[in-house]
């Protein structure tokens, strides 16, 4: 199957539908320090470039002076194999903990563009992906089941789940909102109802339900102190600990493990603050024995090592994102850049079972 790519920044959910079997044909990313990322990472990884070419520009260019470009680009496509758009609109306009404008947000806007570009170019399926809070607050809910009305009208039929990044492995709370669609007339009449999907195997590929997740026996705090030794704790789920990914993506000896932010202030306060502390929005520190809450990286929020008097690096970021120990960010980008895309990514083994569940349901159509 191939896959056209839209708001990709650095690649992690193209990442995992490439790594499940899928062509990327074409990627479109506006930042151009997120679109260096991108490249320097698959060709650190030896992965194949896009057919299409690297799409430095924003998403409406697509809808106005460069249409034919990409019309006759997902012709082309179609013509070899099924073909999907897969992305997720910057979300800052829905997020509680953002701008929260909404629909009249710059980048609240940006979810009509996809929206559009779907219509305009129809892939045979897509997928959307969002902040939980475009689907659960009641003022941006509507804005997204107008979506859907306008892609149902379009001749598409979708189903969606909220989902948390936990359930598929990865060691991060992190909840989002998916919206698959296909169009209809692919879909035989026992799958669909109306406009709804109904038999869409959402927890084909989920690794740990999320209630067992909870009821686990997760430390809560320990009193900090540097570089010390703390045991295993039992009935917690190991794969989904911090320190689990830092062993597994061996971070001290990656190739991002010594970037971090030095404060040039606030290291007293920083020494104060418990192992597993995550209260407050700014100053969490990490416990190790337990999973991460959301990769927020910026909006003033600041991460802590759980044993060092430091912030957490690029390495250990990128194994919260369970990103593959190969997967690196190229040494010439910002720090700051570098840790916004990684905590606007979406995270792999997430994209990785969301593309196989895409896979197995369309090749059983």
């Amino acid at each position: 199957m191939n896959i056209f790519s839209f708001f990709s920044g650095s690649g992690f959910l193209d990442l995992g539908f490439e790594q499940t079997g899928y062509n990327i044909k074409m990627v479109n990313e506006f930042l151009p320090a997120f679109m260096n990322a991108y490249k320097y990472s698959r060709m650190e990884m030896h992965l194949n470039q896009p057919e299409f070419g690297y799409q430095n520009t924003d998403i409406n260019v697509f809808l106005n002076d460069r249409r034919n470009e990409l019309k006759d680009f997902v012709l082309q496509s179609q013509h070899d194999e099924i073909t999907g758009f897969i992305g997720g609109p910057p979300c800052p306009d829905f997020s509680v903990a953002g701008k929260n404008r909404g629909r009249d947000g710059d980048n609240g806007k940006l979810s009509l563009s996809y929206i559009n570009t779907i219509l305009e170019f129809q892939p045979d399926f897509f997928l959307f992906e969002n902040v939980k809070g475009l689907w659960r607050t009641a003022r941006h809910r509507q804005y997204f089941e107008d979506l859907k009305v306008i892609l149902h009208n379009a001749g598409y039929c979708t189903t969606e789940k909220l989902v948390n990044a936990l359930e598929f492995g990865v060691p991060q709370d992190r909840e989002r909102i998916l919206l698959f669609g296909v169009k209809s007339d692919i879909l035989p009449e026992n799958s669909k109802n109306e406009n709804e999907i109904i038999d869409f195997p959402w927890n084909a590929h989920i690794v740990y339900n999320i209630n067992d997740i909870r009821n686990c026996n997760w430390p809560e705090t320990t009193p900090f102190a540097e570089d010390s030794i703390l045991p295993q704790p039992d009935n917690i789920i190991p794969e989904l600990t911090v320190q689990h990914w830092f062993d597994k993506n061996d971070v001290q000896n990656h190739p991002n493990g010594t970037e971090f932010f030095t404060p040039k202030a606030g290291l007293q306060k920083m020494l104060t603050i418990a192992e597993g502390d995550v209260s407050k929005k700014c100053y969490k520190r990490l416990h190790r024995w337990r999973y991460s809450p959301t990769a927020a990286y910026g909006n003033n929020e600041v991460h802590l090592h759980p044993y060092k008097a430091r912030r957490i690096s690029v390495a250990e970021t990128l194994a919260i994102q369970s990103l593959p120990a190969e997967f690196c960010l190229p040494p010439e980008m910002t720090l700051s850049a570098k840790f916004k895309t990684v905590g606007n990514g979406v995270p792999y083994l997430l994209a990785r079972g969301i593309a196989e569940t895409i896979r197995d349901y369309l090749e059983d159509l």
